[in-house]
């Protein structure tokens, strides 16, 4: 008998363990799930400039901003892209004008600053002793919507609460344009901002500690530190464009007729459902032979609809008058009802912004009493059409106002204003942890069609020359212009109780 090899036998390869696979495959889906589970979210817990995630702000109720119907993924990718990837490095170049003018210590090319700028001192007065301190910023986060730091020409917001429609985002965008305008001149700032119309900082309350907070209005009762409103960048809600391009439709249109072809009476268009007991006592002088009136109802709602053909701006210069009524506070419609170069009868104002604290009665324009409103109106518009040059003539000064509140004059505030502010500061400001470096790019990253339209257009480039040149430091000179301002509103009234027990008799 033969040996019999045994030859190994061919071994099949193993087949894979199903068990296995399951196993991998429940772990990815486990991750993945797991994955866009942290990435929900990590976007819900972010804020944008737009009003992602936002409340509004408990002093000021307002409906929350709906965004644009889009799928989820597609809106949290915006989010993430727009909020975290947007702002590539950008290195600070500083014209060779300005540098030339600097190293020379040159001061003589720019003119002096308005006299409205003198505010500015006044503003910032009750800090002028103390300082401004971390423990006055973080007092005044409290009442604020959202917190604007500036390091070595960069911007970082740190956002608190969302602001009425657009209001933030055009804000933020005006301090990217001062930016841009004076570049690697602007200081290392820390603010407090409020977006709300009510100034809040109570002068009395707050007295031994106040908080520095900026908003675009303030008055007597109030510490509130003004700042040019977010219309200056434009509207998008209201269809109104940038300051310089709206100021000059503004003034074409009031060229249209003469001011004899003008109707001779006073006009006002708006909304008086603000909680503005003003303008609902205003509406019942809508009647032209009695009051020499003509007050019309705005519903912003309808010409959205009919794509603000009825409210263009320009084509309402054509009545010899017209009536500023302050809203909810103060409002934004001053400066264009001014530039029509009409006589603005302006219903006497609890509240002023950065600029109409320079305005002057009987100088570029008329004061309206609260007291017997109607009556009031009708005086002014019976001492026009008697005394026509002179009324003209405020008009035209009223006018000539508004545009030397120029863009350039605009920007120029605000560097005053922030570059006095940072002077106060007792602190090295440094970039909050939950801030965000904000650039034009990312701001415009959120921003919907007819908003970027608007943003795009109010666009600034490095300017050539410096800042205008603040006035020198006399407090007597605005206490002089405060004093002949009240006196002067004080004469007209006499004027019309002088009037009207003359025609009682």
């Amino acid at each position: 008998m033969g040996l019999r090899l045994r030859l190994p036998q061919k071994t099949s390869p193993r087949s894979p363990s199903y068990l296995l696979l399951c196993l991998l495959a429940l772990s990815f889906f486990s991750f993945t799930a797991l994955l866009f589970y942290k990435v929900d979210d990590f976007i819900a817990q972010t804020k944008t400039l737009a009003g992602h995630n936002l409340e509004p702000t408990p002093w000021h109720i307002f409906p929350r901003k709906s965004f644009s119907e889009a799928s989820r993924r597609s809106q949290a990718y915006r989010i993430l892209q727009c909020s975290y990837f947007s702002c590539p490095y950008k290195p600070v170049i500083v014209p060779k004008s300005l540098l030339s003018d600097s190293l020379s210590g040159s001061k003589t090319k720019q003119p002096k600053c308005p006299d409205v700028f003198r505010w500015i001192q006044r503003d910032l007065e009750p800090w002028g002793e103390t300082g401004v301190t971390k423990e006055h910023v973080d007092k005044a986060k409290e009442s604020a919507a959202f917190r604007v730091v500036i390091l070595s020409g960069k911007l970082y917001v740190d956002l608190y609460y969302a602001c009425v429609q657009s209001r933030m985002m055009f804000t933020v965008w005006g301090f990217l344009q001062l930016l841009n305008k004076y570049p690697g001149m602007v200081p290392d700032v820390d603010m407090m901002f409020d977006c709300m119309d009510k100034p809040i900082i109570n002068r009395t309350e707050t007295q031994s500690f106040p908080a520095p907070l900026f908003r675009y209005c303030t008055n007597e009762a109030h510490l509130d530190i003004p700042f040019p409103d977010w219309s200056f960048w434009g509207w998008s809600e209201t269809n109104l464009r940038p300051w310089d391009e709206e100021f000059g439709d503004i003034k074409q249109g009031s060229k249209r007729s003469s001011w004899g072809s003008k109707q001779p009476r006073a006009y006002w268009k708006g909304n008086p459902d603000v909680v503005s007991p003003i303008r609902m006592e205003l509406m019942k002088c809508n009647h032209s032979r009695l009051w020499g009136a003509q007050i019309m109802r705005q519903n912003w709602a309808e010409e959205a609809k009919g794509g603000f053909e009825q409210s263009k701006l320009a084509n309402q210069c054509n009545h010899r008058y017209k009536i500023y009524a302050e809203g909810y506070a103060w409002s934004v419609s001053l400066k264009y009802i001014m530039s029509c170069g009409s006589m603005t009868l302006i219903i006497s104002p609890e509240y002023e912004d950065f600029f109409s604290r320079g305005l002057l009665p009987k100088e570029n324009y008329w004061p309206v009493s609260t007291t017997d409103l109607c009556r009031s109106i009708k005086f002014a518009v019976d001492w026009g059409n008697a005394n026509p040059s002179d009324a003209e003539a405020i008009g035209k000064r009223g006018q000539g106002y508004m545009e030397s509140i120029s863009m350039n004059r605009v920007y120029d505030y605000m560097f005053h204003l922030i570059t006095e502010y940072s002077k106060l500061q007792k602190f090295k400001p440094e970039k909050p942890y939950s801030a965000k470096e904000v650039c034009e790019g990312s701001l415009l990253c959120f921003a919907e069609q007819k908003e970027r339209d608007l943003l795009e257009k109010s666009r600034a480039v490095p300017s050539l020359d410096r800042p205008c040149t603040l006035p020198d430091e006399d407090r007597s000179i605005l206490q002089r212009l405060i004093q002949q301002k009240k006196k002067t509103v004080e004469d007209v009234r006499h004027m019309e109780m002088t009037r009207t027990e003359r025609g009682s008799r």
